[in-house]
């Protein structure tokens, strides 16, 4: 049976590591909120080898979306307190309001249209918890790739194809998850 959705919200809500990040993340009351990225591919691609536990990403991705404040400073105040609440990790805040200017695009409307705008399909899954402790899946090309193990480019990465195999050398997938099938 494949997986879903709801199988990557039970693989994140059993790792008591990933449910710390995601309580701390959230005591920020960010708008429109997830962590994605490695956090969630890597914990899914590590379940899917047997790998247990998880390999912790080097970083880890909290997107939001607030478009009447986009300064880098807000972000790095973010990722201050989150430094204080869970120090030694490598917390990567940012708002997915301001995230087109230097790719040359028009205002994303919010955190998962800016996730579109990814290399990978397979790095556009993030997951949020919510106030009842309940994990939102946010997929705006939805978790096929990702629960299949196929790593595919975003019609977006279809035109940075060499920043797309830069990025899975220079990360290592190849090595790290051997059943994962790579695709132009």
């Amino acid at each position: 049976m494949a997986l879903k959705s709801d199988d990557i919200a039970a693989i994140v809500g059993r790792d008591p590591t990933a449910l710390a990040q995601l309580r701390a993340a959230r005591t920020l009351a960010l708008p429109d909120w997830c962590i994605a990225a490695g956090f969630v591919r890597n914990r899914v691609w590590d379940h899917l080898h047997g790998i247990s536990p998880p390999r912790e990403p080097p970083d880890i991705d909290v997107l939001y979306y607030d478009a009447a404040d986009l300064s880098k400073e807000r972000e790095a105040a973010y990722e201050k307190r989150l430094g204080a609440l869970l120090p030694g990790l490598d917390w990567q805040v940012r708002n997915q309001a301001r995230m087109h200017v230097w790719k040359g695009l028009p205002q994303h409307r919010d955190t998962a249209d800016a996730m579109i705008y990814w290399l990978e399909t397979v790095t556009a899954v993030g997951v949020r918890l919510e106030a009842d402790d309940s994990l939102t899946v946010i997929a705006p090309l939805g978790v096929d790739d990702l629960v299949n193990l196929r790593c595919r480019p975003t019609t977006f990465g279809r035109t940075r194809r060499d920043e797309y195999e830069v990025r899975i050398a220079a990360k290592r997938w190849r090595e790290l998850w051997p059943k994962v099938r790579f695709f132009d």
